[in-house]
């Protein structure tokens, strides 16, 4: 894919976290990209693209006025409050300028239905804070002309330096055991496949509602073992949290917006992935 740096200039909210820059990684080559780091740090100091930015203190304007984005992918952690105030600037940003938002929402949007799998038109509804906080953006951006935004909802992702795998990692060292939920019915991706995903979205003008989880489900318990047997061969123990008797599904799947065959992944990609 030839350069096209023209195309589109882009800021990633949230470009030191760990999914914000695998994306900032990937477009990084082929379009004008931008990045926020919050806490100081040499790499992102010295890369000229980046900007500090702390949700709770700064002002997102500033920063969009700086770079004037076509593209504002929204990859930010930090105070749900102060996220809410940073996505009321983002809109108005993007009504006066035209400038689409991509925002990475969760399967946590629907953590309410435990009874089924959730698509993308299906009704949010979340018993957690985290998702409640995740539908009120989506419906903030929802608002908007439809072909200025795309919404995410990202499973569990994983990749080989993850936070979870890390964590897992961390726990085996500390021969710790690791949790599994047996009644828990998920779906998986992985961190590249997420940033392929994103580029295609932009490269094609993609709007709307995306569930990128694995076209396949699995249960949590069953992934997390077979995950652990990719990373190491010792005895690890494991602690079984039960939430409910019954099986509960927290996945999504897509029905309406699915992506061509090469950019949809299995659980079994995953867990090949994290083998290399």
């Amino acid at each position: 894919m030839k350069k096209d740096l023209n195309k589109h200039r882009i800021l990633i909210l949230g470009g030191s976290g760990y999914i914000g820059n695998a994306m900032y990684k990937e477009l990084g080559p082929y379009f004008r990209t931008y990045g926020t780091y919050r806490t100081p740090h040499k790499e992102f100091e010295n890369n000229k693209q980046f900007f500090q930015y702390n949700v709770e203190e700064d002002d997102a304007y500033e920063i969009l006025e700086a770079c004037k984005p076509s593209i504002i992918i929204s990859a930010i952690r930090g105070d749900f409050h102060a996220q809410i105030i940073a996505h009321q600037h983002i809109v108005e940003y993007a009504l006066e300028y035209g400038s689409k938002i991509i925002f990475l929402s969760s399967a946590n949007a629907f953590d309410a239905y435990s009874k089924y799998p959730s698509y993308e038109l299906d009704k949010t509804l979340s018993h957690s804070k985290y998702g409640h906080f995740k539908i009120k953006i989506e419906n903030m951006l929802l608002r908007l002309p439809k072909k200025q935004v795309a919404v995410l909802r990202l499973p569990m992702v994983f990749g080989p330096n993850s936070p979870r795998i890390q964590e897992i990692k961390a726990l085996i060292g500390e021969k710790e055991s690791v949790e599994i939920f047996p009644n828990l019915i998920m779906n998986v991706t992985l961190d590249k496949k997420v940033t392929q995903q994103v580029h295609y979205i932009i490269n094609r003008n993609k709007y709307g509602i995306f569930h990128l989880g694995s076209t396949d489900l699995v249960h949590h318990d069953e992934f997390i073992k077979n995950l652990i047997s990719v990373i190491t061969n010792q005895n690890v123990k494991l602690k079984r949290v039960y939430t409910t008797n019954e099986d509960r599904y927290l996945a999504v799947l897509p029905k309406f917006n699915k992506l061509p065959k090469h950019l949809q992944i299995t659980s079994d990609d995953v867990l090949e992935e994290l083998q290399k």
